[in-house]
């Protein structure tokens, strides 16, 4: 099965625009790009995304569905709704959030209630205009990792509470693998769940592993995107097994987007130098995907 390969927009791309973005994207050979905002689909110009398909659409406010209070959840939950009848209108299929509750110390499972709460408003919301929501991995900032929604226990817990075949995931190898979850059984596991797919590697550090285990350093300052024993890379620099990944998606009946997620210190610090890690990331994953 082919899969569109697309990339989520870098900083610095961003600031250049949708238009010219999305004209890279296209001169490289891309067929997808995921959207930062609502904002960013609404302002686009007529064309400006012509021969590239909407990968996912960043929800904004999410936090908000996890908050202590109640009337912040009630508001965020009106916000995330329209939000998602808005992207329907747009024809976007998937929109994609990160569960990160705004107090970082915040318990995994007391944000667990809230989304108890909150989510089933959310998903029906999602049934009627036939939008699904990608949660993605990401365990929130160090030291107390606090996102909702990063390792198999807890997605059979939030798959448990809230049923609706709308709420999935946003697969990422890149935090399986510094977690040390087997990032192949998960696409056995949730097969059903898998709605996006983030084209990001991560890099096990051998000395940083020695020098600080599997937490993050203490002493030292690690590079952006890493922790010191293990660091973000793109697509084929790292630990994934892409040619598996493809296997097993085919398996399963995928047949959405795989998007560069670009997080790699090598390849930062100017438009030139996204474009450039993005461009060596898609050459990695059209091997197996285009």
């Amino acid at each position: 099965m082919r899969n569109l390969i697309g990339a989520r927009l870098s900083p610095q791309l961003q600031a250049q625009g949708i238009k010219f973005v999305a004209n890279q994207f296209r001169e490289m050979g891309l067929t997808a790009i995921d959207l930062p905002s609502l904002q960013s689909m609404q302002t686009a110009e007529e064309g400006d995304l012509s021969g590239l398909e909407i990968g996912t659409v960043d929800l904004a406010g999410v936090s908000g569905l996890l908050s202590p209070h109640a009337e912040e959840r009630e508001q965020a939950t009106a916000s995330i709704c329209r939000q998602i009848e808005e992207l329907a209108t747009f024809g976007a299929k998937t929109a994609f959030v990160c569960l990160v509750p705004q107090a970082a110390h915040q318990p995994i499972s007391e944000s667990l209630d809230y989304f108890t709460e909150t989510f089933p408003v959310v998903a029906e919301a999602c049934e009627r205009h036939e939008v699904r929501i990608a949660i993605e991995g990401w365990p929130g900032p160090a030291p107390y990792y606090p996102t909702l929604g990063y390792t198999p226990e807890v997605w059979r817990e939030m798959f448990h509470r809230v049923r609706s075949p709308y709420i999935g995931l946003c697969y990422d190898p890149s935090h399986l693998v510094r977690l040390g979850i087997d990032y192949l059984r998960v696409l056995d596991e949730f097969q059903d769940r898998i709605f996006h797919c983030h084209g990001k590697d991560t890099e096990i550090l051998k000395d940083g592993q020695y020098l600080y285990g599997g937490l993050p350093a203490r002493l030292s300052i690690p590079e952006r995107f890493s922790e010191g024993s293990w660091r973000y890379c793109i697509p084929g620099t790292g630990e994934v097994n892409w040619g598996k990944i493809a296997s097993k998606l085919s398996r399963i009946g995928y047949g959405a987007c795989v998007s560069i997620e670009l997080e790699d210190i090598r390849f930062w610090g100017s438009a030139e130098d996204e474009l450039r890690g993005i461009q060596c990331a898609f050459r990695h994953l059209a091997q197996y995907f285009a």
